[in-house]
């Protein structure tokens, strides 16, 4: 099926990257060290996270492979559960890691110039190229909806102290929304907004009970991911 031009992945993935890279650009060394929505990372934590994150992404959209899609942009997130041990590994590596840039100016810089080299390499590969990541294989398309999905959770999550900073993209937390959706299989409830569905969709944010009775057995699902 055709796309309107600026609708498919490559621009969601753009508008993910601009919106974050908006509130990392303006942060200086202080506020590096700032507490996130992430547990134990500060802001430069988060930030090199991303940044790996998107060194992923330009690695994987390089190297097309001549194997069966196994996950889309959806069931790509069936293996990514909260407080696994390998989610503790990833905190740690990454609180080392980023405390090792001893002038923030360093990684945010690296962090900018990474994700505007990702966004161009997801709107110069074939949406339905074949690409390997984390184990799986999935199209261009769908990895690059990913990036802009878990782009813009981790937004939400690098602002939680930085209230004057500009939000996720619209698209983005569609994308999200759109996600969430899919591994509950129903819509969220009826007034829940983009950032809370994200927020309790990730296990940012604990269901209240009224929430749970509203989700009544799908309840139990929560968090879809984390």
């Amino acid at each position: 099926m055709s796309r309107p031009p600026g609708t498919g992945p490559a621009s969601l993935l753009r508008a993910a990257y601009e919106a974050a890279s908006a509130v990392v650009a303006d942060l200086g060394d202080e506020e590096s060290w700032l507490p996130t929505g992430c547990t134990g990372w500060a802001v430069r934590d988060l930030v090199f996270h991303c940044l790996q994150d998107a060194q992923r992404a330009l690695v994987a959209l390089h190297t097309p492979v001549d194997r069966p899609v196994d996950r889309d942009a959806v069931t790509y997130w069936r293996d990514w559960r909260p407080d696994t041990a390998g989610a503790a590994n990833g905190r740690r590596w990454a609180r080392v890691n980023g405390s090792m840039f001893l002038d923030f100016g360093q990684l945010r810089g690296l962090y900018l110039e990474t994700l505007a080299a990702a966004a161009h390499a997801a709107a110069t590969t074939p949406p339905g190229t074949p690409v390997a990541t984390q184990g799986h294989v999935l199209t261009a398309g769908d990895l690059t909806t990913t990036l802009a999905v878990e782009a813009t959770v981790h937004h939400l999550d690098l602002t939680v102290r930085l209230p004057h900073a500009p939000g996720p993209s619209a698209e983005g937390l569609a994308a999200v929304r759109t996600t969430l959706d899919g591994l509950l299989g129903r819509p969220a409830p009826p007034g829940w907004s983009d950032a809370h569905y994200a927020r309790v969709g990730t296990g940012r944010t604990a269901l209240t009970d009224a929430e749970r009775a509203a989700l009544g057995s799908t309840a139990d699902r929560f968090p879809l991911f984390g």
